[in-house]
């Protein structure tokens, strides 16, 4: 074959090289330009752009991987919207829950002290402010123990402890405010060992929280805690023979600052099954919440059983 016909094959496939390339550069300078008009939009605030790419595109990577951040990133903004509006919510049940106690208890304090009242309507108003002073007191204390859990930086220590045992010590202590309050009480405890890995201050935390909860909401008379046992878990059952909860609020009692009773007069600060069900979670364990077949309301806690 003549050399100059390898000179034109030659010359004609550099060609077909040069403008392949050329094709390519500038299908690649088109996306890049496309990447750089995202990027401005996302930058801009546009989290719902979104750049289209081939399957052979060179540049899919890239656009991929952006793609991915928009979306996360989305997601990390209805995050945070959703958590500021949260606590705008509970700034505004705060400032109620703080502010109409403590003007409460300012106004019986100051009719004691300026002798408005004297003799046994002194007494009654007294024995009132020292109320609400207890209900700011346990206020405050869910309200610290939930900006803990929340923040991460509640610190817990675990140890090896026999959860009959401890749950007997902790029952004692509330057998007295039951009788106090005109409720009768029953208590099924096994009188075997059964040992799991607990936090004291925070279990001790869920029963105080559960207790408190049926004295002030349920409108019962009675209550009663079961501790049933297995190789795996320990069932912990406490019901009361109360009024129940709706169906319609019985899936929400567990969010924070979530209040069956929505009017101004309710008691309680919808934070104590929240955090109750937080510890448990911190357990690795379950809390659930059902009307009883006949009347009432029973909380069902599972925890694993020390390994």
């Amino acid at each position: 074959m003549d050399i100059n016909v390898y000179l034109f094959i030659v010359i004609a496939l550099m060609l077909l090289i040069i403008m392949y390339l050329l094709f390519v550069l500038r299908r690649v300078r088109t996306q890049l330009a496309l990447i750089k008009d995202a990027l401005e939009d996302i930058k801009g605030g546009n989290l719902n752009r979104r750049i289209l790419a081939g399957e052979n595109d060179m540049t899919k990577t890239i656009c991929y991987d952006i793609n991915k951040i928009a979306v996360n990133s989305q997601a990390q903004l209805i995050r945070q919207r959703q958590s500021e509006q949260a606590y705008k919510r509970l700034m505004t049940s705060l400032s109620h829950d703080v502010k109409t106690p403590l003007a409460s208890l300012v106004g019986y304090l100051e009719a004691v002290e300026n002798k408005i009242v004297i003799g046994e309507e002194k007494d009654e108003y007294i024995h009132v402010a020292h109320e609400k002073a207890h209900y700011m007191k346990s206020f405050v204390e869910n309200l610290f123990e939930w900006v803990k859990l929340d923040s991460g930086e509640q610190i817990f220590h675990f140890e090896k402890f026999d959860l009959n045992e401890l749950s007997r010590n902790i029952i004692a202590d509330w057998i007295p405010v039951l009788e106090s309050n005109h409720f009768e009480y029953e208590f099924v405890i096994p009188e075997t060992e059964y040992f799991i890995h607990i936090d004291v201050n925070a279990y001790t935390r869920v029963l105080n929280n559960l207790f408190q909860n049926i004295i002030i909401h349920s409108a019962g008379d009675k209550m009663a805690l079961h501790i049933c046992e297995d190789i795996q878990q320990a069932k912990i059952i406490i019901s009361d023979n109360g009024k129940g909860i709706a169906p319609d609020k019985l899936p929400h009692i567990f969010e924070r600052m979530y209040q069956c009773d929505q009017s101004r007069s309710a008691k309680g600060n919808g934070l104590g099954l929240a955090i109750a069900k937080e510890l448990i979670s911190v357990h690795k364990g379950t809390i659930t919440a059902e009307n009883s077949s006949d009347k009432g309301t029973v909380f069902t806690i599972l925890l694993p059983e020390a390994l």
